[in-house]
């Protein structure tokens, strides 16, 4: 008769601390590629910003299709405090106390949100993006006959809606009108639908109209996802027949 030979005790423990070293070492090298793919984002945003300047994550679809949900976008921050703004540039603003409700944040809150902001991997929850359609001393009104919107009575092209418009189909399915002070300015969104613009403020104080003193910068560029980048349409692609 063989004799079996007695299990080594000190084997088995072996093969169980062998068994959870495993465990162990998984576990390190998801946490060590999870923080080297975020390092990454983080070297890539600080490139991104070093070579094109400031970059805002657009989070809605209000834009559309002008601006999708995702898109990054280079800020030229010389049109800062609606400096040299145009018709149809499409704006970056603080809506503090207008489209957003001043909110009370902690120093943290705020330094938090604007580290995120800072490396474009979120979006200011009071910072939107709007195209300008009116200016100080313009009266816009929606719509003419035709569907279109129409300053100081001439009837203005908007291309970037990416749609037809006419009289079934307006500009706005809110009808409106804004005679336009010294120092503010009229936004829509593109995505005419679904879009909390001046027109949600008819009633509220200020009327709708949105101060020059908030204005950031415009947005310039696409820079991000590279499949979408691109020059937005400017003002050019705006103006109507006739359009002073």
């Amino acid at each position: 008769m063989t004799q079996l030979e007695p299990r080594d005790p000190r084997r088995s423990r072996g093969s169980a601390v062998s068994a959870e070293g495993g465990e162990s070492d998984r576990g390190i090298r998801w946490l060590r590629n999870i923080g080297l793919t975020v390092a990454v984002a983080v070297v890539l945003a600080a490139v991104l910003r070093a070579l094109v300047g400031p970059v805002y994550l657009i989070p809605s679809g209000s834009m559309e299709p002008t601006l999708m949900p995702g898109d990054r976008v280079r800020v030229d921050t010389s049109h800062e405090q609606g400096q040299g703004l145009e018709r149809g540039d499409v704006v970056v603003f603080d809506g503090s106390g207008s489209l957003a409700p001043y909110r009370s944040r902690t120093s943290l809150d705020r330094a938090l949100e604007d580290l995120v902001v800072w490396w474009g991997l979120g979006a200011r929850s009071d910072v939107y993006v709007k195209r300008v359609v009116a200016l100080p001393g313009d009266t816009v009104r929606c719509c003419g006959d035709d569907g279109r919107l129409e300053v100081d009575g001439v009837p203005v092209d908007e291309p970037y809606l990416g749609r037809a418009v006419d009289a079934g189909h307006p500009a706005s399915g809110t009808e409106f009108e804004f005679s336009v002070p010294g120092g503010r300015m009229v936004v829509l969104g593109d995505n005419r639908s679904d879009s909390l613009d001046s027109r949600a403020l008819l009633g509220a104080p200020g009327g709708g109209l949105i101060g020059l003193d908030t204005v950031v910068g415009t947005a310039e560029d696409v820079v991000w996802p590279l499949g979408r980048r691109g020059a937005l349409d400017g003002p050019a692609a705006s103006a109507g027949e006739g359009a002073p």
